[in-house]
């Protein structure tokens, strides 16, 4: 019995000392790539796993597993850097690890996030030490002038993306780069537009997408939330959205909204104009500017937020109120 315990012993120890070998040689083979050089994003704040996923994605033929187990085992794990990456053929695993603990960039990246209000874009470019700042200290009409843009405020027309730029350029050309990809994104959803919406223009159209991007829980809900809205306004109903109202209050908002809110007179308060707010309330993407410009068929007027992440969308009012006993006020 002992001798067969030590030669099962000595098959594992073989075995291990294999599969070490064998990682040991794939991470020092070259990689396929899908062109050459290729260039990878790495967005900020990404952990070990979803920089594996983002290098299979924009073409290193890399398991992601095993890209993990290699950062890991030579203590980079925690290490990699967000920028944008170039690979030529040769590369290795061990060489892409690396040059990404390195941070030996080719392009810097900014990522701006669906849903932010423009300070907090703004906010993210000032924080980036590789930019030239040269819109520091202006205001954001001032800002607007510089990028040749012919609005006057600057909220909701940037488009939510990862943005790459090579140190010290401006960022007046990165907010150049941005409001020209959402003049774009908005041009096309507006050419693509249901019939017989209740806008005159694509800006309203950007003003309902940045409604639609906030009050959203689930994606897929989008289409029907942006069909509640426009049925409140063919109908010339107030459209009643707490996110106005909290984008009226400002950076004072302090997470609660109450009734003095709701009844407090300012441009974005929906509950007390009818209409659209004056400009969106926050930087729309894809799917809401698709929502906006294309709503599902639907006669909702209302919806409720089940608590669960979804809404229950309701014609009338009696089922309306209903709805919101039964999911806000927990009656049955």
């Amino acid at each position: 019995m002992k001798r067969l315990f030590l030669r099962l012993v000595g098959v594992l120890i073989v075995f291990a000392v294999a599969a070490v070998g064998g990682f040991a040689w794939w991470a020092n083979q070259p990689l396929g790539l899908s062109a050459s050089p290729v260039e990878v994003i790495v967005k900020p704040n990404s952990g070990v796993a979803s920089v594996g996923r983002q290098l299979q994605r924009d073409g290193v033929a890399m398991d992601p597993r095993l890209f993990q187990l290699l950062a890991r085992a030579t203590g980079h794990g925690a290490d990699l850097k967000a920028g944008g990456y170039q690979f030529e053929t040769g590369v290795t695993p061990l060489q892409v690890i690396e040059k990404l603990a390195k941070g030996d960039v080719s392009h810097y990246v900014v990522t701006v996030i669906e849903g932010w209000e423009f300070r907090k874009m703004r906010a993210a470019v000032d924080a980036s030490p590789a930019l030239k700042h040269d819109t520091q200290g202006m205001s954001d009409e001032d800002l607007m002038k510089a990028i040749g843009a012919a609005e006057k405020s600057p909220e909701g027309l940037f488009f939510p993306d990862t943005y790459l730029f090579a140190r010290g350029s401006s960022d007046i050309e990165l907010y150049k780069h941005a409001y020209r990809a959402m003049q774009k994104r908005i041009n096309e959803a507006w050419n693509a537009r249901a019939p017989d919406l209740p806008y005159k223009t694509p800006y309203e159209a950007l003003i309902m997408a940045s409604i639609v991007e906030k009050e959203t829980g689930q994606a897929a809900e989008r289409p029907m939330i942006a069909a509640v809205f426009v049925n409140r306004l063919r109908k010339n109903m107030m459209l009643q959205t707490d996110p106005t109202v909290i984008y009226g209050i400002g950076p004072s908002f302090d997470g609660n909204i109450r009734k003095k809110d709701l009844t407090t007179d300012t441009p974005y308060n929906t509950y007390t104009r009818t209409g659209l707010p004056p400009t969106p309330i926050a930087l729309p993407g894809l799917a809401s500017l698709a929502a906006a410009t294309t709503p599902a068929p639907s006669d909702a007027l209302y919806f409720v937020a089940r608590g669960d992440g979804s809404s229950h969308f309701s014609t009338s009012l009696p089922e309306h109120n209903r709805a919101v006993d039964k999911y806000q006020r927990g009656k049955q």
